[in-house]
């Protein structure tokens, strides 16, 4: 019995977190990001799984990148700038997709 609520509450988690990864990439779409940026490829900007290996173990990445979200810049993946998406991106969808971005 214990062991069966073991793996009950294991496929819980593992489903909530196919849940959010999935909201955190409709809300990629939704925002304009994936016009530019491709989960496992360069488009125009790096592909979000070279960004989390660029950043993975960097405590303060999370933050920069939010700001770096909202504010836009130039000049770390290369000549293409990336444009301000603040004001029509709310700062928590910001923090989602970032998060999940670090997460890949």
């Amino acid at each position: 019995m214990k062991v069966l609520l073991t793996m009950i509450a294991a496929t819980a988690v593992l489903l909530a977190g196919n849940a959010n990864a999935g909201d955190a990439k409709a809300l990629a779409q939704q925002s304009g990001c994936l016009a530019c940026h491709s989960i496992d490829k360069k488009i125009l900007g790096p592909a979000y799984k070279d960004v989390a290996a660029k950043y993975k173990g960097d405590k303060g990445a999370e933050a920069r990148l939010v700001a770096k979200v909202k504010a836009g810049g130039s000049g770390v993946w290369g000549p293409m700038p990336m444009p301000a998406n603040s004001p029509q991106v709310k700062d928590e969808d910001i923090k989602t997709i970032v998060q999940w971005v670090l997460s890949l």
